[in-house]
């Protein structure tokens, strides 16, 4: 009994690992073609280095967005 519940365990671990390196490549993917498609004449990489927030928050609601696409992506 116990090592059901242990391989069970382990497998959802795993899954959700799994899910949450999909979700992270494919939330970075998109905000890098977002920059070099949409928004040509600035740069992200250079504006977070130069502390500017309004690009950060930017780029982090696009992370947050495509996080959500992928999980109802996922749900479905």
């Amino acid at each position: 009994m116990q090592t059901d519940f242990l391989v069970a365990t382990f497998f959802n671990l795993g899954m959700n690992l799994i899910y949450t390196v999909v979700a992270l490549i494919i939330a970075l993917a998109a905000l890098r073609i977002f920059d070099k498609k949409f928004l040509k004449s600035i740069d992200i990489e250079q504006e977070l280095k130069n502390n500017n927030m309004a690009v950060a928050v930017f780029a982090s609601t696009i992370l947050i967005f495509v996080a959500l696409i992928v999980t109802f992506g996922f749900r479905a």
